[in-house]
């Protein structure tokens, strides 16, 4: 490491951009949908992310009979976005992230923890000047948030049309976030022009990515906050009988034993009156309140666990018409359970 006043004026400059970037994105976010501490978590992710990555890299290289330079730019960007990608592959697995602004967020804190490590252990090592710290900061930190964003975006709006996670729906955003982090590593331009490329173009894209999710999100919210308050209204409805879902549930009987219907139609209450709830929080946190903690819904959710376990996978199945589950119905309640949990 080199003397202490060039560490002092460095290191500001190698890790504060990337984690203001990251602040000013949850800024942007009006439904705060994430917390603080699952960014914290993220972050300290892509670090451990960025560890693994120093010592793959190393291996491999010492394995492979090619120049540093070569393998900074046609092998490691792909070793560095594929360790990057799978803690975002895991969390959509999991059903933590639900729309596509929260993609960008998590994969930027990602990217950025990544970025935090990389440059702290460069610092360590080297004594560059400020000018190349300069690019490090606001280029090379900025293009590991950026790419991993990108990649977050492009494979949850992948999810979103298709509804399942497969590999193929993967490639893309991995490819096309490669490929830019590769380009990046070849400075086709000089350094400070790549630096200012991806310091003017980044926070416009990100921008749009933010309206265009918050504008699908308001019309998610009424639509569906609308379609449930209509399914819970059949459901106390006084004719309940003459209803859809009524006359749906009496063709099942030919299907399923009487007590399995009963459990369909309280299945059916109990999520939608769920599902209820974590939009309302949703609006809530929108303006900027939080909605008190209820006991009541930790029960609600193994209701549901119990019911979901008599009815069986079939009978689900039946009755997912009504529902109409898809992955961010799925989120959301999910949402709803770990805030309670």
């Amino acid at each position: 490491m080199g003397n202490l006043s060039t560490f002092v004026i460095n290191a500001p400059i190698g890790i504060l951009p990337v984690l203001s970037f990251l602040a000013a994105l949850q800024y942007l976010d009006s439904f705060k949908l994430l917390r603080l501490r699952f960014i914290l978590w993220m972050i300290a992710a892509g670090g451990m992310l960025a560890i693994a990555a120093y010592h793959l890299n190393g291996e491999i290289l010492g394995r492979l009979e090619v120049e540093f330079l070569t393998y900074a730019r046609y092998v490691a960007p792909g070793i560095e976005e594929a360790l990057k990608a799978s803690a975002l592959i895991f969390l959509l697995m999991t059903r933590r992230i639900g729309f596509l602004v929260d993609a960008a967020i998590v994969g930027f804190a990602i990217g950025a923890g990544f970025a935090v490590v990389e440059n702290f252990v460069y610092l360590m090592n080297t004594d560059a000047n400020t000018g190349i710290w300069i690019v490090r900061g606001f280029g090379t930190a900025i293009m590991h948030g950026g790419v991993t964003a990108i990649f977050g975006i492009i494979t949850m709006a992948m999810l979103e049309k298709h509804e399942k996670l497969s590999i193929i729906y993967l490639l893309p955003g991995f490819i096309l976030a490669t490929i830019i982090h590769s380009a990046f590593n070849h400075f086709f331009f000089s350094p400070i022009f790549s630096t200012l490329a991806v310091f003017v173009l980044l926070p416009p894209f990100m921008y749009l990515i933010f309206e265009r999710s918050t504008a699908s999100l308001h019309d998610w919210l009424e639509l569906d906050f609308d379609a449930d308050a209509d399914l819970i209204a059949q459901l106390n409805s006084g004719e309940f009988q003459d209803t859809h879902v009524g006359e749906y549930l009496r063709e099942l009987r030919s299907r399923f034993e009487g007590m399995i219907i009963v459990d369909m139609l309280c299945y059916l209450r109990v999520y939608t009156e769920l599902s209820m709830r974590a939009k309302g929080a949703m609006m809530m946190r929108q303006h900027g309140l939080e909605m008190p903690h209820d006991p009541t819904v930790e029960a609600s959710f193994a209701e549901m666990r119990y019911l979901e376990s008599s009815i069986g996978k079939t009978g689900l199945l039946a009755i997912d018409p009504f529902l109409e589950i898809n992955r961010r119905d799925l989120w959301h309640l999910n949402s709803l359970e770990t805030s309670h949990g």
